[in-house]
């Protein structure tokens, strides 16, 4: 899953008005904002494996810290929490928090049966919605459509760069998914986790677009 977890984060403004898009990027995108830093500490691993599903040739086979149940309840609880004392707003704290958790319920539809219980426990999960390409354009594709409608209808423009800004995240959004399904695989796992640092630019981008856009009356 990939554009799915930002339709979420769109899709939030709707019930979160007060919640920058920014901050709902990062907490829809946090376990795979970790991700990267872990493999380049080597605490967590991955291989390509051409053939492993469908939609990517990407074998998780090692990522019990970000992406196990567990790890995820954890890092919810931390990023809501924290939310909650920088903010003193419950309400939208937990939306955040609970913004974490989609990634992993998010990643649980898509990903093979690799998704671990917690680290060390042999348990794992994932329905293989990957193994469909067709089933998966559809599923994420629908829920980006979705996010987008809802947070243009809850957001206006204020300026021109809030037209610019928005169009460009949705389009390179586009771009970025296009290219991980029908491009080549990665030639080497060690540039991955280097590669993968680039996420935090899309927190940053959605800081920029709603600091130009206004909440519709």
């Amino acid at each position: 899953m990939f554009i799915g977890h930002f339709a979420i984060a769109l899709a939030a403004k709707k019930v979160a008005p007060r919640i920058s898009l920014g901050t709902m990027i990062l907490s829809t995108s946090f376990i795979d904002l970790l991700w990267p830093v872990f493999l380049i500490l080597g605490i967590e691993h991955v291989r390509i494996k051409p053939g492993n599903t469908v939609v990517t040739p990407l074998d998780f086979y090692d990522y019990p810290y970000s992406h196990s149940v567990v790890g995820v309840v954890v890092w919810s609880l931390l990023l809501g929490g924290l939310f909650s004392f920088l903010k003193n707003d419950r309400k939208t704290a937990v939306i955040v928090g609970l913004g974490v958790f989609s990634h992993w319920a998010l990643d649980f539809i898509t990903h093979r049966p690799d998704l671990p219980l917690a680290p060390g426990s042999d348990a794992v999960f994932g329905l293989g919605l990957w193994n469909s390409l067709a089933a998966t354009l559809v599923l994420e594709s629908g829920l980006f459509l979705t996010g987008i409608v809802l947070y243009v209808r809850t957001t206006r423009p204020s300026d021109r760069i809030g037209t610019i800004s928005f169009g460009g995240l949705i389009s390179f959004l586009v771009i970025v998914y296009l290219g991980n399904l029908f491009g080549p695989p990665p030639p080497e796992t060690d540039a991955l986790g280097y590669v993968g640092l680039a996420m935090w630019l899309f927190v940053a981008w959605g800081y920029w677009i709603d600091r130009h856009r206004a909440m519709k009356v």
